[in-house]
């Protein structure tokens, strides 16, 4: 066959038309419902910003825009100074030492989360045991009753193990830790196994033939493949336990042990006095961690969230 002839019945790679691009008018009602969404969503925001920038502490005069515009609120908030009521000692700067206390909970419960039940959802996607589907499907019930159900119970139970162990007891951090990964654990496991579903077990497979361990697979191997489901995971445990405020009441005693929700709650009670200025200053304040940390993880959340959910 000649070279001409080869040329000739090779079969040409067609390219494949661009997508067209519907009109404006057959998707007008999808950017109606997205911008009413939105509005939805910022009105609350705007609302406490607005608070925040208000010469008065009332928020039933907060208007769309401050009509009497000042910076004092975030001064208020940032040095502020309260009594203890425990100690009878004042307290500087108290913001500040709720706004470290509520980080610090926060990243080490998410970060703790995060690897145990990343433990968990491989070894309930890719071994079989014993008990494995009694094992899941009863994390599965517990979630159905919130921790808030559960106050009493975690109160006793901290308390009792307080003192045993002084560093699990009441007004600790490291108990209210092990509160919030506990109630956590449940949601992400499951979310968690589900992704890790996705993840074919032939790169299991490949990475046993070359004689890596199950503990090298899931550091090595699975792990990585699994950032974004890592990345929501995260990120929702975070957020749920910078914002949590009964729990953290009940275990948390002293005003230096506060967390910000709990510190805060004393600018809107008869203790402090109405103070909705300073308040909505300093929740805007405590937005602004959260806000970063999603952006920062945004590219993960999408198929965090979808992927999850192909397979059970």
């Amino acid at each position: 066959m000649s070279t001409y002839e080869a040329t000739a019945v090779r079969p040409v790679a067609l390219e494949a038309p661009a997508p067209k691009r519907p009109k404006l008018a057959e998707t007008w009602w999808r950017h109606v419902v997205g911008i009413l969404a939105l509005v939805i969503v910022l009105f609350p925001v705007w609302f406490i910003a607005s608070a925040a920038f208000n010469r008065d502490q009332s928020v039933s005069g907060t208007t769309f825009l401050p009509t009497h515009f000042t910076l004092n609120n975030f001064t208020q908030i940032l040095h502020n100074t309260v009594i203890d009521q425990s100690s009878g000692s004042h307290v500087a700067s108290s913001y500040l030492r709720w706004f470290l206390n509520s980080m610090f909970v926060a990243l080490i419960s998410a970060f703790c989360t995060v690897i145990l039940s990343a433990l968990a959802a491989y070894a309930f996607s890719r071994f079989r045991f014993k008990g494995r589907r009694m094992g899941m499907l009863a994390l599965l019930l517990i979630q159905m009753f919130p921790q808030l159900l559960l106050v009493v119970a975690i109160y006793l139970i901290v308390l009792n193990t307080g003192s045993i162990f002084g560093f699990l007891g009441l007004n600790t951090f490291s108990a209210l830790i092990i509160v919030y990964m506990g109630g956590a654990m449940g949601v992400n496991t499951w979310l968690m196994k589900g992704f890790l579903d996705t993840i074919p077990a032939e790169l299991d497979e490949s990475a046993r033939v070359d004689g890596a361990t199950p503990a090298q697979i899931f550091w090595g191997v699975v792990l990585p493949l699994a950032a974004p489901v890592l990345a929501v995971v995260g990120l929702i445990s975070f957020i749920s336990t910078l914002n949590e405020y009964v729990i953290a009441s009940a275990i948390l005693q002293t005003m230096q042990h506060f967390t910000l929700p709990v510190g805060m709650r004393g600018f809107i009670d008869q203790q402090y006095g109405q103070r909705w200025g300073p308040f909505a200053a300093g929740a805007l304040i405590a937005a602004i961690p959260a806000s970063i940390l999603f952006m920062s993880l945004r590219r993960f959340i999408v198929g965090g969230l979808t992927q999850g959910s192909v397979k059970g």
